[in-house]
């Protein structure tokens, strides 16, 4: 009895390892799925968080946006780790005057801005006395009541609030903190080389953007990564994501699930 037990037991463990074996294989093919998933996903869509109010009143401190990335088609920033060799677009669309496209900064590579299109290939970018001239012909600007925001010390402070239309007939709001007498409401003439993009920022007067050709610039098609679509969280910039304690009281129910103009 004690030999066939033996026996017996030694059968239920050699049953025993193709069932193992088979539930390894399974985990190891799900990992695999879930994996492939995800990269899947973020070679989709791409979450980026809003740590500047350099795109008030679109986009305001605290904001979480879904970036598009296949809305202008893949390059070598569009993978996690970026492809160092790879040159050129897959699938390429250009993007369109009044985008809010998020790109890799000229000068380094690394660094994410987001901004919005203003300038196309060959176009001649200008501002004189704060209003915006394309190819020689000024945009339309139609004032709005002040926007309320918050100073350098956190005071409210009312400032002036216009809607912005570009000549493919794209509306957008912008703020100029400064007025008409801003550092940046008179430049020189851009003009933008074959291939890239003059970016600007919807707060005019607080934005680093092509506007200053050294930090910035025109921006290579190549770098860019993708159009901002919609707001999938947003927090009061005082909570930051990493207090999620205060989250019940400081998430901005309002902007959540906005699409982004």
């Amino acid at each position: 009895m004690t030999g066939l037990e033996g026996v017996s037991g030694e059968r239920s463990r050699a049953q025993m390892r193709p069932a193992g074996r088979t539930f390894e294989i399974v985990l190891i093919g799900a990992a695999t799925i879930v994996g492939i998933a995800l990269l899947s996903l973020r070679l989709v869509f791409q979450p980026f968080n809003i740590p500047s109010q350099s795109e008030v009143p679109a986009l305001l401190v605290g904001d979480y946006v879904l970036v598009s990335k296949l809305a202008y088609g893949l390059s070598k920033y569009s993978f996690p780790f970026g492809l160092t060799n790879f040159e050129g677009r897959i699938m390429a669309s250009e993007p369109q005057r009044g985008d809010l496209a998020v790109f890799k900064l000229p000068k380094d590579g690394k660094t994410d801005f987001i901004k919005r299109v203003i300038g196309l290939p060959g176009d001649r970018i200008q501002m004189i006395d704060a209003r915006l001239y394309i190819n020689g012909q000024e945009t339309q600007r139609t004032p709005l009541p002040p926007y309320r925001m918050s100073d350098n010390f956190g005071r409210p402070v009312d400032v002036p609030h216009y809607t912005e239309t570009l000549p493919n007939g794209v509306s957008h709001e912008i703020i100029q903190r400064n007025g008409d007498s801003g550092y940046w409401s008179n430049t020189q003439v851009y003009t933008v080389p074959p291939g890239h993009y003059f970016m600007m920022g919807d707060n005019r007067d607080n934005s680093l953007d092509s506007r200053t050709l050294r930090d910035v610039g025109y921006v290579p098609f190549d770098n860019l990564e993708g159009r901002a679509e919609v707001i999938f969280l947003s927090l009061d910039e005082n909570a930051g994501a990493s207090r999620s304690w205060n989250w019940p009281w400081s998430v901005r129910w309002d902007r959540i699930f906005q699409r982004i103009k």
